[in-house]
């Protein structure tokens, strides 16, 4: 455990720990997401659009040597820089995303998180159908993202119904349930005034 504090602390800093992004504070973040997801040593976590791995680092602190942190990606330069850290931490697994598809086995996770993704989905229907196959019945996804900024403009190829760079919450909750996942709850205090919804996936 030492020897992975100190993985993820050398990754951190590397990375700008803290310094970028409106002052992210990415174990500040996993340590919220840890309790709304009840992590666990041993659980199977998802992180999906992973970017430089800031979270699923962080993530891999709770999970364990016995866990697993999936962290997946489009862009070829960031799947790299995911592979190189996953050399370093064996919890972390890392796979190619699809645009229409997560990539990830069926059923395996306890658990999902995206940050700062999903109103960048250019096919939103069939990422959260997706999701639902990746989790375990009863599985936990949690959604951090942030309300359209005032003037800015529609990422491309993503649905115009977003109304500029973001999404608004209820839009995000409508497609979610609309794809058979339960609300269980919701933050709107989430730092740098960005959200979180959490969803279950019905079952046991």
């Amino acid at each position: 455990m030492l020897r992975r504090s100190f993985i993820v602390a050398l990754a951190l800093s590397a990375f700008g720990f803290a310094s970028c992004r409106g002052q992210d504070n990415y174990q500040e973040e996993a340590d919220s997401l840890a309790r709304l997801l009840n992590w666990k040593s041993g659980n199977v976590v998802a992180d999906i659009g992973a970017g430089d791995g800031q979270m699923a680092l962080a993530t891999a602190q709770h999970v364990g040597a016995a866990g697993k942190v999936y962290a997946t990606e489009l862009d070829a330069k960031k799947l790299a820089r995911l592979g190189e850290l996953a050399a370093k931490d064996k919890a972390i697994t890392v796979l190619k995303a699809a645009e229409t598809g997560t990539n990830l086995p069926p059923e395996c996770c306890d658990s999902i998180f995206m940050r700062l993704v999903y109103h960048h989905l250019t096919s939103p229907a069939e990422i959260d159908a997706s999701l639902s196959r990746s989790l375990k019945p009863g599985g936990l996804l949690a959604v951090i993202d942030q309300e359209p900024r005032s003037g800015s403009s529609v990422p491309e190829g993503v649905p115009k119904n977003r109304g500029g760079h973001g999404i608004p919450q209820k839009l995000l909750i409508d497609e979610l349930t609309a794809a058979g996942f339960q609300i269980v709850t919701t933050r709107d205090d989430w730092p740098n005034h960005r959200y979180c919804v959490v969803f279950r996936k019905p079952g046991l």
